[in-house]
């Protein structure tokens, strides 16, 4: 796949970015750091078969290996021992993070029925946008065949501004299919 998406980036979003937010300094142009894929595995914790279907889903359709997370400490009302398999992670930087985004922002958006645009009110305050998927099938490399149980996402997008008006402009002008309404 081409990075196109990161071409549109260098050549129309940065100075887009530089004419509206009036920047002066071009290491102030608000840019993507990088992209962190999270599954909480829940019950998946105490199935191994299952929590190593969730890695091979998530590292398939990220393209890079993912990594189980381990609880730090016991907690008895979740049943969770220090040391147990609680999720899947991966961090995304670089020419992968850009083919992802192209992929989630052209491909994998768009196939989920009845998408309305994702929420406006993701950001962290930092600068940082988060939002969740409620299945991995809508990613065209993902064989239903091969899936034991579906399963939903977090997806955090790490930006390089700690400003969410900035790192707002950024991602619409990237292309990002937010929700109409007012922000």
């Amino acid at each position: 796949m081409t990075l196109e998406l990161k071409q549109n980036y260098q050549e129309k979003v940065r100075p887009a970015l530089v004419e509206e937010l009036e920047l002066k300094n071009p290491m102030l142009i608000p840019n993507l750091e990088k992209i962190v894929i999270s599954v909480g595995a829940g019950e998946a914790s105490r199935d191994s078969k299952l929590m190593q279907n969730i890695q091979d889903t998530i590292s398939l359709l990220a393209g890079q290996h993912a990594v189980v997370t381990k609880a730090k400490r016991s907690e008895a009302g979740f049943k969770i021992r220090e040391g147990m398999p609680v999720g899947v992670k991966v961090t995304l930087r670089g020419d992968r993070m850009w083919n992802f985004l192209q992929k989630l922002i052209y491909i994998a958006l768009p196939r989920v029925k009845d998408f309305r645009g994702l929420p406006k009110n993701g950001f962290d305050g930092r600068g940082n946008y988060n939002f969740g998927l409620d299945e991995q099938l809508m990613f065209p490399e993902i064989d239903y065949d091969n899936i034991i149980k579906t399963h939903g996402m977090n997806i955090t997008i790490v930006t390089t501004t700690e400003s969410d008006k900035e790192a707002y402009k950024l991602l619409e002008l990237l292309g990002f299919p937010f929700a109409k309404g007012g922000r």
